[in-house]
């Protein structure tokens, strides 16, 4: 009778204590809270009271680690522990590294496929674009007049000399060229490429915004640059008197149209909160976010419903160049590796 008494008394106590425990598991289950890690290339000032927007009206947090450069070998180094659901990147270049070295996964593109052309999406569904920018030419008001211009142009012998870029291996650079490759081909991309080197004023340094500063301090006529540097100089005391002394072209209007470079999303390949990614998505595509990049950074909104910033209206409407950004990327490998025959860096 004691045995019996004793094992009552243990199975009792033990039913017990996986019911307190089960019970609180239950709850804290319920109660956790719904979250995202995003990864942002993007810059704080931009990203985050778009973010914060989210939150408000889903009740899903967002945890945020911003950074320049390193996100991608983090993302490696974390492998299949990586917290990462998001990685939001400030071009398109990145896009492509995520995607090619196996850090991604698809997503469902109908939460996004009527606020993003398909132009500006992965026809695979890895990634996204979120907002646009062209690859302009600036133009010294003083010494160059023809406001009709292409980027075939920068090679001809009238601009011997006299231009001014940044290395022909950032991303934006490449871009173009792989875009002109696209269009043109390999063997006359590459006479192109010579002739822009042979034209220019000095060795490619700095970024966008230091070629027109070179052409104010009358270093060199034309420079290329990102369409939101203008409007960024414009805004910036110290910087307009630069914006002021450039024209800012849409180049190639009577043909193909400008190149347009992109930043942009994608789902990270160890998402533990994927569902929630995509909901983020969604709401970075959405209007009311479109409108925020647009007057936040002066980009132009990938969402073809979102007009852009006064400021960025006011520049004119132009035709851009209509090739997917899928070709594009096909010619990225031959667009460095002409950079590197013409020597364009040294």
């Amino acid at each position: 009778m004691k045995k019996t008494l004793v094992f009552s008394i243990v199975a009792l106590s033990a039913s017990l204590l996986t019911g307190c425990f089960g019970a609180k598991e239950t709850e804290q289950t319920a109660a956790e809270p719904q979250i995202v890690n995003v990864y942002s290339f993007r810059q704080d000032f931009l990203i985050q009271p778009i973010l914060d927007k989210f939150t408000e009206e889903t009740g899903i947090t967002t945890k945020v680690i911003f950074a320049k450069k390193g996100l991608i070998e983090r993302i490696e180094r974390e492998g299949k522990y990586s917290p990462a659901d998001v990685v939001l990147t400030s071009d398109f270049n990145k896009l492509l590294q995520l995607k090619s070295e196996g850090l991604t996964q698809t997503f469902d593109m109908s939460v996004i496929e009527s606020d993003v052309p398909a132009k500006y999406r992965d026809e695979q569904g890895h990634w996204t674009a979120l907002t646009k920018r062209a690859r302009n030419i600036y133009a010294s008001k003083q010494n160059v007049t023809d406001q009709d211009i292409n980027y075939e142009d920068l090679a001809s012998e009238s601009f011997k000399g006299k231009i001014c870029t940044r290395s022909g291996k950032h991303p934006y650079n490449l871009g173009l060229i792989a875009s002109m490759v696209a269009h043109k081909g390999e063997a006359e991309t590459k006479a192109w490429l010579q002739g822009v080197k042979d034209n220019l004023a000095r060795k490619p340094q700095g970024n966008d915004r230091a070629q027109v500063k070179a052409i104010k301090e009358g270093l060199c006529d034309v420079s290329l640059g990102n369409s939101y540097y203008f409007g960024k100089m414009l805004t910036n005391p110290e910087q307009k008197p630069w914006a002021d002394a450039v024209n800012i072209l849409f180049p190639n209007q009577s043909n193909r149209g400008s190149h347009i470079n992109v930043s942009g999303a994608v789902i990270a390949k160890y998402s533990p909160n994927k569902a929630n990614g995509e909901k983020l998505i969604a709401f970075l595509a959405s209007e009311k976010a479109q409108q925020a990049y647009a007057s936040l950074n002066m980009e132009y909104p990938v969402n073809p419903s979102v007009q852009p910033s006064e400021l960025v209206a006011s520049w004119g409407e132009f035709k851009e160049d209509d090739i997917p950004l899928t070709e594009v990327a096909k010619h990225r490998t031959t667009a460095l590796k002409l950079v590197d025959e013409v020597k364009y860096d040294l």
